[in-house]
């Protein structure tokens, strides 16, 4: 949906900002999740029907963050037969770190160096898994700023997720996805419609720089997710219906529906919950429900924040919705996961993985 807005100075915003072109890059090597169940011990099907996890990549001792992002990077540049001097904005998103003060980004910059172009903003961001959306905002905020100048931007995802033996092990996995952001795009991000959650909590973190390995809260980091994708939701769903003059926005205006993958299982799960949402709006101050909704009648006057509550209660409620929620899944989510069951969890790169899957597959 093209917008323009003309300043005092008669500046008009781009049209059509958003994703120009897309490159992926993953490891060679990978680890099968059939043969590191048997590895681990554990019941088969556990990471392969629990997580909905095929393969893992991971990355020997010749690639590292900075290598990853570079060639991902290089690629983009040679496919799209860029000028090194059409870049403005360059801006990685990771939370792997292998120097305490020396960005990815300053690296990068290695690439360009022939061409004599230094004059590229960006810097590297880092706030766990959503490093990589926050440098996708800024670029394209960018490009709709007094600040822009004509040339492009481009946004790198990086990561490297390894953890320590133990259960979190298998949510492994390693890859690099490199956008470019511009006007006139094929995949236009669409302004006004964006919802934010930030919150304080150790769910995962990294206290130890001389470990690469997190800690991690699983129960709590799930909680996180799930409330964040409330919230998300709810805030989404509100600009939906004062931008669209639509009272009743839900996932029935949605074409696909792409979400960030630590497992792939997590996917179906936060789709079920989405539909949960509209189930437990569209019931409001109605006596009868849809349907499609059957399975979740009994759940009618349930408020949301009380799935928190208790865990048997939340079990339920995320099987019945799982259960309405199949075949829209089916069509509207799956398609998006091919990339993250055999890469694994790529940490900033993983929604844009799940993009690329959706778009190429």
């Amino acid at each position: 949906m093209p917008v323009e807005n003309c300043s005092s100075s008669g500046q008009r915003w781009p049209e059509n900002v958003g994703i120009l072109a897309i490159e992926v890059y993953f490891p060679y090597t990978f680890v099968n999740q059939e043969k590191l169940e048997e590895f681990d011990g554990v019941s088969k099907g556990k990471y392969t029907i629990g997580l909905g996890q095929k393969n893992m990549g991971f990355c020997g001792d010749r690639e590292d963050i900075n290598s990853l992002s570079l060639t991902v990077l290089n690629k983009l540049m040679e496919r799209n037969s860029l000028n090194p001097m059409d870049i403005g904005r360059l801006e990685v998103g990771t939370e792997t770190l292998i120097d305490k003060s020396k960005s990815v980004k300053s690296v990068l910059m290695q690439l360009f160096e022939e061409s004599g172009n230094s004059s590229i903003e960006g810097v590297d961001t880092t706030n766990a898994c959503y490093g990589g959306t926050q440098a996708l905002f800024n670029s394209l905020a960018w490009v709709e700023s007094s600040a822009w100048d004509g040339r492009l931007a481009i946004v790198v995802t990086a990561d490297i997720a390894v953890y320590a033996a133990g259960s979190a092990r298998s949510t492994g996995g390693a890859g690099a996805i490199a956008m470019l952001i511009g006007p006139n795009a094929p995949l236009v991000m669409e302004r006004g419609m964006r919802s934010v959650h930030m919150e304080h909590a150790y769910d995962f973190y990294k206290p130890n720089m001389s470990s690469e390995y997190p800690i991690v809260d699983g129960k709590l980091s799930l909680q996180c997710y799930f409330r964040a994708l409330d919230q998300c939701y709810h805030g989404y769903k509100e600009k939906g219906r004062t931008l669209y003059s639509n009272p009743h926005f839900n996932l029935d205006d949605v074409d696909y529906a792409i979400f960030h993958t630590p497992f792939s299982k997590i996917a179906q799960k936060s789709f079920a919950r989405l539909m949960f949402h509209d189930f437990l709006y569209s019931t409001k101050g109605s006596g009868s429900v849809e349907e499609r909704y059957q399975a979740l009648a009994e759940y009618r006057n349930l408020k949301l924040e009380e799935t928190f509550q208790s865990e048997v209660k939340a079990k339920e409620i995320e099987r019945a919705s799982m259960k309405c929620s199949q075949k829209i899944f089916d069509r509207k989510v799956l398609p998006s996961l091919y990339l993250a069951r055999e890469v694994g969890n790529m940490y900033t790169p993983s929604l844009y993985g799940c993009l690329a899957s959706l778009l190429f597959r």
